[in-house]
């Protein structure tokens, strides 16, 4: 009972719902009680309690929108731009406190505690309101790092024993093997047996085919969360499960196999995607990672059949190791990903990560690992949020290196996304349409340009 309560508590999500229903309520009934108090408790005192509070939420939002400004798209303190929506909302957040602080000096008694009540109703709601934005931590679980994912080894998976043609033409004639009805998450330990690199668990999405006592050989989509991010919070914030189980409905069981590896080793380290001094992130992914699947999973083997996508940093790696490994990757998909490996300036990762060796870090460029080994085999599917204005820049710039390379490229942006979760959604939802196809799970019913959530530029 109390294990079912708090998987219940855990699970309630922090974009929808009770949650910042409750939250945003309970501050604007508070909001309200308070600027009526403020209003009739000084006639005849000057200034009055409410004009010098508002006074004082105006230069707080006037100081917490330049502050953020600055640090968002002056400074890159966060290396990408946070977009105006989250501005604006740490703005407001500002202005709210300094209102409800203002209303603490000038207020006695009950009232002053009101006000100082307000204080953590304004930061969590402005915090759930900027996640909202980025819909990063959906869940109070995500929040606290509660993975609701069982292990791997809880059920059992067996090698393929068809390839996904054959089972295409047992579903046509309804002799397919029994199968869930719905896909998994699963969390495993992936062996480290090459690289050493000390990755967290990895998070593994198994289709109902693959959950079958008679699997094909599956394709397989290695997608790679952004920094700060783990595996579950890519499961989570990319709504993988229920995307992949939606497609698999409509495709009698099949859809690709998601490896969710960890390629940082904790939420506040960049690995570079990388062999470097700091570890060998690229083995892991590589070689670790894929030689577990091969001989724990029902993958197919062929570079085709293989993807790796990823948001922000992890589209970055994703940029920088496909093309340096098409024997094992025949597609990528990333979501406002960069123009290189980044952790401060050029000269101090060479110092960090590279022992000095810039011809090591140049050869992780994405544009001149396309140039140097990417194949016309390989194809490329990225997109931006709109808003993300470098990131669309990011995306046209590779792209028009993958397109001299011989790749076929999609380039799509995401109109009212900015970096963020949304912007991933809208893309990978017509990229798995698309994958699908071109590993032989089905056929795309539409052109991108009738997906509802994205522009198409090229």
């Amino acid at each position: 009972m109390e294990d079912s309560v708090w998987k219940t508590v855990m699970g309630l999500s922090l974009v929808r719902g009770i949650v910042p229903r409750t939250l945003f309520g309970l501050t604007a009934v508070a909001a309200i009680i308070l600027i009526g108090i403020l209003a009739f408790s000084g006639r005849r005192r000057r200034p009055h309690p409410l004009v010098a509070s508002l006074v004082a939420a105006t230069l707080a939002g006037a100081g917490g929108l330049l502050t953020t400004w600055m640090m968002s798209d002056v400074f890159m303190v966060f290396g990408v731009s946070l977009g105006w929506p989250v501005t604006l909302t740490v703005a407001g957040g500002f202005a709210g406190l300094g209102f409800v602080l203002a209303a603490a000096v000038t207020l006695r008694g009950a009232r002053r505690a009101l006000a100082v009540v307000l204080v953590p109703l304004v930061l969590a709601s402005t915090a759930l309101g900027v996640d909202s934005i980025y819909g990063e931590y959906r869940t109070i679980g995500n929040l606290v790092g509660y993975t609701p994912y069982p292990p791997l080894g809880s059920v059992t998976v067996r090698k393929a024993s068809m390839s996904v043609g054959e089972w295409r033409d047992k579903a046509r004639k309804d002799a397919l093997p029994s199968m869930p009805d719905s896909g998994r998450v699963f969390a495993v330990d992936i062996p480290n047996t090459e690289s050493k690199f000390k990755a967290r668990k990895a998070m593994v999405y198994l289709p109902p085919a693959a959950l079958s006592d008679r699997p094909p050989a599956l394709p397989v989509m290695e997608l790679l969360a952004g920094q700060p991010g783990s595996p579950g919070r890519l499961i989570d914030a990319g709504n993988i499960a229920a995307t992949m189980n939606a497609y698999a409905a409509e495709h009698d069981g099949l859809a690709p196999i998601v490896l969710a590896p960890d390629q940082n080793g904790s939420a506040m380290h960049n690995s570079l995607c990388a062999d470097t001094t700091r570890g060998n992130a690229e083995t892991y992914l590589t070689k670790d990672v894929v030689n577990w699947a091969t001989t724990t999973l029902p993958v197919a083997r062929s570079a085709r059949m293989w993807a790796m996508g990823g948001f922000s940093q992890g589209g970055t790696c994703t940029t920088q190791l496909v093309p340096r490994h098409p024997d094992i990757y025949g597609a990528m998909l990333p979501v406002d990903g960069e123009l290189e490996p980044t952790d401060g300036s050029v000269e101090t990762m060479v110092r960090r990560y590279f022992a000095g060796d810039r011809k090591a870090y140049d050869r992780q460029v994405p544009v001149n690992a396309i140039a140097a080994t990417g194949t016309a085999g390989q194809a490329l599917f990225a997109g931006a949020g709109k808003g993300d204005r470098k990131s669309v820049a990011n995306m046209r710039t590779i792209a028009a290196a993958a397109r001299a390379a011989g790749m076929e490229t999609t380039e799509l942006v995401v109109p009212g996304a900015d970096h963020d979760w949304h912007a991933v959604q809208a893309v990978w939802n017509p990229g798995l349409d698309w994958f699908g196809a071109r590993t032989g799970l089905g056929e795309m019913t539409k052109s991108l340009e009738e997906y509802p959530q994205v522009e198409v530029l090229q």
